[in-house]
């Protein structure tokens, strides 16, 4: 799919329809947080008493987070190569999706976050222009671009900018995917180390999610792609994919996704597809099936919850829902309120112990909280802040 396409697939336009009302002149807008209320505020404001913050900002960078906006604001950066289940329609067409992030970002968390989205180009280009923009920013939330490219975007980002550079596609995904896994683990009765787990996709989303979860202590995780299982007999596997296996599948599994589900305890679906239910039937009893493709999961849940004990999807109408709402506007708020300079390792599990930690009682029909439960975003910012003092950092916190 290209940014032109249109297909029969596209609904119609029709600007009576209520989505396209709520839509209208856009979702945000920008408000000032100091009156302007006479010429005494705008010398303040602005020239002459600007230039004052400006020469001592010149002369020590670190006030910046102090007398700018820059210390609670986000770049919410895409490309459109890769938006939603829409695939590679273009920056102009992301706009929305953006809109609706920042909306998220500041609703969950009190973040100002701006949608920045841009013409694609290599990795290069891309890196290059966010990493120019970055001075505006306390952090960078990139969104929607393709794999693998986005691998290798984040992490050169990474180790180019001192603020914290975040791929939500990846890594807001396996944060609440392993939430949920700690909290269904309780539910039957299983430990995290005990699983086998099958991953369905090996993009962006898949491969964190294997990442996360093996350093959560999962030990047998099979990785599968549209051509079977991701193992080092392939020859077709890009770097990505080879990395992946050489670290997964220990028991040297080869063959289908149906074949990797034999016997396997959990599910995990990050590709969309659909998988056949005599395949479902392979799976070892009391089943755990993430099936996360939206809006239509790899597996509907009724059919899901014939072979699984706990069943989750990525949709609001069903149990257990698996969003990342529950993650990325908590794990900026802590990452600024912090100053960290990135998002570790131990910042990402820690979040997701946060998140599972809500539901104190965990169910089969409540794994994980509501995205609406009240201090949600508050508490995976505790976590993300332990974490930062916990590593010695000695960053400039915000100014509360």
């Amino acid at each position: 799919m290209t940014a032109n396409a249109v297909t029969s697939a596209y609904p119609l336009f029709d600007p009576t329809d209520p989505v396209f009302r709520a839509h209208e002149g856009g979702k945000l807008g920008v408000h000032a947080t100091q009156p302007l209320r006479d010429r005494a505020d705008l010398a303040l404001l602005y020239t002459p008493g600007v230039a004052d913050v400006s020469r001592a900002i010149a002369l020590d960078p670190s006030l910046a987070a102090r007398y700018t906006a820059r210390s609670n604001t986000v770049a919410v950066v895409t490309d459109g190569t890769a938006v939603l289940g829409l695939g590679d329609i273009g920056p102009l067409a992301a706009m929305p999706v953006m809109e609706g992030k920042a909306v998220l970002f500041k609703h969950f968390g009190a973040v100002d976050a701006v949608p920045v989205c841009m013409e694609t180009g290599t990795v290069d280009e891309l890196v290059d222009a966010i990493a120019r923009i970055a001075p505006t920013y306390g952090g960078i939330n990139l969104e929607d671009i393709s794999a693998p490219r986005c691998f290798e975007i984040e992490r050169r980002l990474q180790e180019r900018l001192d603020i914290p550079v975040f791929h939500d596609d990846q890594h807001g995904t396996a944060i609440v995917v392993l939430a949920g896994l700690i909290n269904a683990a309780t539910v039957v009765g299983r430990r995290l180390d005990s699983l086998r787990v099958v991953v369905s996709g090996a993009g962006a989303a898949g491969v964190a999610v294997t990442r996360l979860l093996a350093r959560a202590g999962v030990a047998d995780i099979v990785v599968c792609d549209s051509r079977g299982i991701v193992a080092p007999g392939r020859t077709d596997l890009a770097d990505h994919k080879r990395r992946l296996a050489a670290t997964t599948n220990p028991r040297g599994l080869t063959g289908s996704l149906g074949d990797a589900l034999v016997g396997a305890d959990v599910f995990v679906g990050v590709s969309g597809g659909v998988v056949p239910e005599q395949e479902l039937a392979r799976m070892a009893r009391d089943a755990i099936i993430f099936a996360l493709a939206n809006p239509d999961p790899e597996v509907h849940p009724d059919v899901a919850s014939r072979y699984a004990a706990v069943v989750a999807t990525g949709r609001s109408d069903f149990p257990n829902q698996i969003n990342n709402v529950l993650a990325f506007p908590g794990i900026f708020r802590g990452a600024l309120d912090s100053g960290a300079p990135q998002v570790t390792e131990a910042m990402k599990l820690a979040a997701a112990r946060a998140i599972a930690d809500l539901v104190p009682e965990p169910t089969a029909d409540e794994i994980v909280p509501s995205v609406f439960a009240p201090g949600v975003a508050d508490a995976v910012a505790a976590a993300v802040v332990a974490c930062a003092r916990s590593a010695g950092g000695t960053y400039p916190a915000r100014e509360a």
